[in-house]
Parts: structure tokens; C-alpha cells; sequence
């Protein structure tokens, strides 16, 4: 290998080991594919996946659901759990929630498929729909510390208390949360309403509160971007 690349590569190892770092996690093996593209390293990842027996929601699922989008991504979108639908389909936000943000996402031009990655805190649907559990969320915990550290995204849109609150390690609402950039290692992340909870309370005050918290996600997107 040349020095251009190695030294590439160790940017991209370092910036890797630095997500890993903030999401509390500090002895790790070097992982062998580390010089792999994202996309390749996200399907070994979410290979490995199949069949975890990490915590117990793998009782209950059908399938992992790991996420979806473009592994090089700028914006990481991420919520709290797989539904029913989602459980189904192996893709996460495919219900009804799914096709809110979808147009959440599009309200601030964004494309889910190519300008985002969409993920969950736990890649297995919590039975009947209930929040994740702490031993559960601790127990993906490293899954999504891979996937962010691959991605290494600019802008994380935090969908909902369980994620702005895993993510950021508060237990303050999300109602305190929303409203402001948080840092996030290199990153910003931005906690709103997870779309699932604006479906079930309608009121313009929320929609009203979720567009700005959009925006504000968009504006700092396009400026670590350079925009």
C-alpha cells in the first residue's frame, strides 16, 4: 500500500475508533475489514447479525432489521425499535410511521434512500410494540456503535426519548431534548419527535415543533457539509 492510502486509511481507522469512543465503548478488537467501503463493511455487519441471541427480543422477532439508505450518508436517521411491519419486511420505517418520515425527510429535501441511513437503537421489534428495555438497548449497543463508526455521519436525526436518551445517556424528555444541536463526537445530534408519536397526536403544535427541529437538522447538515 502507497502512503496516500495508508495514511487514509488510518484517518478513516481513527475516525472509526473515535465513534466507538463515544458510545462508551472502549476495548475493541481491530476489526478486519477496516479498510473496506462502508457499504461492504455495513453487509458483513449486518451478516454476522443473523441469528443474534445478544438479549431477549430474539425470541420473539422474524427477522434483524438492520437498516437502510446510503452507507456513506452524511445524515444517520435513527429510532428506537422495528414494528410489526418492519419485523416483517427486514427494513426499518415501513409503516405508517416509515412513510411520515419519509415525507418529514422530503419536507427539508432530503431523499431517504440516497442522502440518508436509517437505523434503529435495536435491531429486533420489543413485543407489542413496547419501548426497548435498558438491557436491551445495552445489548445492541455495540451493533450500532459498528454501524455509526462506519457510516461516521455529520448529522444524526434522534427520532423520539428512547433514541435522544440511549444516544445521549440523559433521561431528560425529549420534549427538553428537541429544539438544539447536541454534540455527538464529530457529529450534531438533532432529538425530535419520532414520527409514530405525531401520528397519535395530530395537534399543529407538535408538527409545528418537528419542522423546526427539521430545519435546524438541515441547516447543519448543509453546514458541516460546507454548503
Amino acid at each position: 500500500m502507497d502512503a496516500p492510502l495508508l495514511a487514509d486509511a488510518l484517518h478513516a481507522l481513527g475516525d472509526s475508533l473515535r465513534y466507538y469512543r463515544d458510545m462508551g465503548l472502549t476495548e475493541l478488537p481491530l476489526p478486519s475489514d477496516y479498510l473496506a467501503s462502508p457499504a461492504d463493511r455495513l453487509r458483513r455487519q449486518e451478516q454476522e447479525l443473523q441469528g443474534c441471541r445478544s438479549c431477549k427480543l430474539c425470541d420473539g422477532r422474524s427477522t434483524v432489521v438492520f437498516g437502510s439508505g446510503n452507507p456513506e450518508a452524511d445524515l444517520v436517521v435513527i429510532g428506537e425499535g422495528p414494528g410489526a411491519d418492519e419485523d416483517q419486511q427486514g427494513k426499518p420505517f415501513v409503516g405508517r410511521a416509515g412513510q411520515l418520515l419519509t415525507k418529514m425527510l422530503e419536507s427539508v429535501q432530503i431523499n431517504r434512500e440516497t442522502d440518508a441511513y436509517i437505523l434503529n437503537v435495536v435491531k429486533c421489534r420489543p413485543p407489542g410494540n413496547r419501548n426497548p428495555e435498558p438491557d436491551e438497548i445495552e445489548a445492541c449497543s455495540p451493533f450500532l456503535a459498528a454501524q455509526l463508526a462506519t457510516i461516521q455521519p455529520k448529522v444524526i436525526l434522534a427520532l423520539g426519548s428512547v433514541a435522544a436518551q440511549a444516544l445521549l445517556r440523559t433521561k431528560e424528555p425529549i420534549g427538553k431534548l428537541r429544539g438544539r444541536a447536541h454534540p455527538y463526537g464529530s457529529a450534531l445530534l438533532v432529538p425530535t419527535f419520532h414520527p409514530a408519536f405525531l401520528l397519535r397526536n395530530p395537534g399543529q403544535e407538535y408538527k409545528r415543533m418537528a419542522w423546526e427541529d427539521l430545519k435546524l437538522a438541515r441547516r447543519e447538515y448543509d453546514r458541516l457539509r460546507g454548503k
